[in-house]
């Protein structure tokens, strides 16, 4: 996160905001500024695709499905606007850490032991590792202890839409991103490879809410796609993974996706037609 604010500092907060006495490494204005740039950042990662998901990729046929509810898109955004300044608190302390250099993010692909192989390498051990550790987060928050105080919430969106993909209640929201703040300060990641997967575990959020269920057939028990988190949605207890479906396989959750056998959604809506 450090690049994206020395970017803030070079163009925009040192020239045009902060008084020039007060220098950009001094620990109150780094906070200052990253609670800030993480508030846009997210609103506009969360507007911007879930906008584009929305009006281009989600089937707005689901609408009409009797588990979706009234004025849903709309209280789907305002969950999310509501939740997303408290998910990025305890997110900005960490984006702190890493900005005063208790990570392992480094600037040059030289820094890496093993050159370009390493940042390549990085980037699938960070897939695997973060979607071990939202499955176990995941599945943690749907104990009946955790599940109707924190998670609850995102499970009332029955049929989703993409603006759902944000709309948590913000410890459930910060949980479940943990993983992904917590493996820099593990192994190694290249500082531009690393605000590249941020992005991407983002927009990858927003498509599992899509709608769109179309896979590659050998890929479709394999990754985690739409129609599984859709299934997740409507039977609880199954596909709690974020990208792939090991450990759903692994942890014997794994339910093979009703769209994929002609009894989803759009199968239900087409059955409701005929009659």
């Amino acid at each position: 996160m450090d690049l994206v604010l020395d970017a803030a500092d070079r163009h925009l907060l040192t020239p045009y905001v902060y008084p020039a006495g007060w220098p950009e490494g001094e620990p109150c204005r780094q906070l200052l500024s990253l609670f800030v740039i993480t508030n846009l950042g997210a609103l506009t990662l969360y507007l911007l695709f879930g906008t584009l998901s929305y009006y281009f990729i989600f089937d707005h046929e689901l609408k009409k499905h009797p588990q979706f509810l009234e004025n849903q898109v709309r209280r789907e955004i305002s969950y999310a606007l509501r939740s997303l300044p408290w998910i990025s608190v305890p997110t900005v302390a960490l984006f702190f850490a890493e900005v005063r250099g208790y990570s392992k993010l480094y600037d040059n692909i030289e820094d890496s032991p093993y050159g370009w192989s390493g940042v390549f390498l990085s980037m699938l051990s960070f897939l695997f590792f973060t979607d071990m550790g939202i499955y176990w987060i995941h599945r943690a928050l749907h104990h009946k202890l955790l599940y109707k105080h924190f998670h609850k919430p995102h499970h009332v969106w029955k049929i989703a839409t993409p603006f759902a993909s944000h709309a948590f209640h913000p410890v459930d929201g910060f949980m479940q991103s943990l993983p992904y703040h917590v493996y820099p300060f593990l192994f190694p990641l290249h500082k531009v490879t690393y605000l590249g997967l941020y992005i991407f575990v983002n927009v990858w959020t927003i498509s599992i809410h899509d709608g769109d269920y179309r896979v590659p057939r050998f890929l479709q028990h394999i990754i985690n796609g739409s129609a599984h988190h859709t299934d997740h949605h409507l039977y609880f207890d199954y596909n709690y993974g974020q990208y792939f479906t090991l450990w759903d396989k692994i942890g014997g959750s794994y339910k093979s996706p009703t769209a994929f056998e002609g009894k989803g959604p759009h199968d239900y809506l087409r059955k409701l037609r005929e009659k």
